[in-house]
């Protein structure tokens, strides 16, 4: 993975090192990808053995003869989805060729164990449990309708439908703007092979996305491991396989995690559940970033004159090219920012619901929870799907500081206040917030009206910012800068406007 999202260029060959140490440096507080993966984009990032590819380079592949049996298969699949069409999907990416690399990355990695009556039955018991130790911690309902156990293979096919709203955007922008940033020059030096620029760009998007998700599928936990709530509404799921991989070295009972987990994936479904506005917003802010991406036209147009229409080769180095690389404009950064601070608020909601209900009743609670966020400051999978999809990673200090922030509220304010600041997006604090969190919880508790009624508060406000508007009004016509006749009616015959 790349901290350039849907980029068009594949990791530097001779510098791998350096994508290799950054993942497990990524705790460090600083956000950007991390990985060895390349991110979208075309490539041919995802093919192994391809250029841009794992164990390929810029030129001539450089087979591993060990491997040399999947990349066949693999190139066999994105040929023969070319020949066909992908099936006649106009999306963006070719998410058929995705699930079927995931499910092949899975099975080679041996990551497809099937759960057993006995883990489907100790799934169910932990979340009732896990359900009735949350109703004092939070005053949000319930919300999990069905309780499933998912083996690596089931993730991935119930959650593809989400991945698709979170990717055919930034896919659909990227191959548009890099099509229109293309100068006329180098469109027709293409010729024909522009025909085959969307078709091509829909498979390596495709194939990337297959082999991040099937990255994915070995390592998830539950359904809302990624901090989004991927599966269907109202079901929680766990992945006993996962899970038991674990458990391997935390020197506690695969039961005693269970149960945590299941209290983290109910906490996760009543926030997601009875805050309808919340999910839509995650997925807005990322397609708000999706609109603000744009290709450096001044290096296409210098490339063009290099393009040579009897060297197909020339196109493929333009297509490799580092200067066809995304630009990073002030907009996307600031809703970046926006979507890592929410992100963060959820994960810190989750971590302080969680910890109240199940502290005092599992002896290693202090301990998974510390466990989950070294998890994340070294790369989970939350911090791997943002990467791979738009550059970001959540900070651990961001999700420390959200922590600290919603157990200053609940100190301060009690369990029902503070869940009220879910009640409206205008009421959640921003990223200034959580970097001065005593200073939040001073203003949410100006008020105690305010507490109550929340909604009314926000109108309240607005109406007092209405009323002083008029009244700058009023002290400009009182200057005589604007008559008004007694039927009020105003001539303007000044020429001058009030301004606030």
């Amino acid at each position: 993975m790349s901290d350039v999202p849907f980029g068009f260029s594949p990791q530097d060959p001779d510098d791998r090192d350096k994508g290799e140490s950054s993942q497990g440096g990524s705790g460090s507080g600083d956000s950007g990808g991390s990985g060895n993966e390349p991110p979208f984009g075309f490539g041919f990032g995802g093919i192994p053995g391809l250029p841009g590819g794992p164990g390929g380079s810029g030129g001539m592949p450089n087979f591993d003869m060990s491997q040399l049996g999947q990349m066949l298969t693999q190139l066999g699949q994105v040929l023969s989805h070319a020949q066909s069409g992908g099936g006649g999907d106009q999306s963006p990416v070719n998410y058929d060729l995705a699930q079927q690399m995931a499910v092949q990355q899975l099975h080679g990695n041996q990551r497809t164990e099937r759960p057993s009556q006995q883990e489907v039955q100790a799934v169910e018991e932990s979340v009732r449990l896990a359900e009735m130790w949350l109703d004092p911690a939070t005053a949000l309902p319930a919300a999990i309708r069905a309780t499933q156990t998912w083996s690596s293979v089931d993730w991935v096919e119930k959650t593809l439908p989400t991945w698709k709203r979170l990717a055919d955007p930034i896919a659909e922008r990227m191959s548009n703007a890099w099509l229109e940033a293309m100068p006329e020059e180098a469109k027709q030096a293409a010729g024909p092979l522009m025909g085959m620029l969307g078709q091509m760009g829909g498979l390596t998007f495709g194939s990337q996305l297959g082999n991040g998700l099937g990255q994915l599928g070995g390592e998830v936990l539950t359904s809302t491991d990624v901090g989004l709530p991927l599966g269907p509404e109202g079901t929680a799921a766990l992945l006993p396989a996962n899970i038991n991989r674990f458990v391997e070295g935390l020197e506690r009972p695969a039961s005693e995690v269970t149960v945590f987990l299941a209290a983290r994936e109910a906490a996760h479904h009543r926030l997601f559940s009875h805050v309808p506005w919340l999910a839509q917003r995650l997925l807005a802010t990322v397609e708000e970033y999706a609109r603000g991406i744009s290709i450096d036209t001044s290096s296409l147009e210098e490339m063009a004159s290099k393009i040579d229409p009897s060297d197909p080769s020339s196109m493929q180095e333009l297509m490799n090219s580092g200067p066809l690389e995304p630009k990073d404009t002030p907009e996307q950064r600031a809703a970046l920012q926006r979507l890592e601070t929410l992100l963060a608020l959820v994960e810190g909601w989750v971590d302080v619901v969680v910890t109240d209900a199940v502290g005092e009743r599992l002896p290693g609670a202090d301990a998974l929870s510390e466990t989950v966020r070294r998890r994340r400051a070294s790369g989970g999978p939350a911090e791997q799907t943002f990467a791979t999809l738009i550059g970001l990673e959540l900070r651990p200090r961001r999700l420390r500081a959200a922590s600290s922030l919603w157990r200053l509220l609940t100190e301060r304010h009690g369990i029902q206040s503070r869940d009220q600041v879910w009640d409206h997006p205008d009421l959640l604090p921003g990223s200034e917030d959580l970097d001065e969190p005593l200073d939040f919880a001073d203003r949410w508790g100006a008020e105690s009206s305010d507490l109550d009624d929340p909604i009314a508060a926000i109108r309240r406000a607005e109406q007092a910012e209405s009323e002083r508007a008029d009244e700058g009004a009023a002290s400009t016509d009182s200057d005589g800068t604007d008559e008004s006749d007694s039927d009020g009616d105003a001539d303007g015959s000044t020429g001058d406007t009030p301004r606030d």
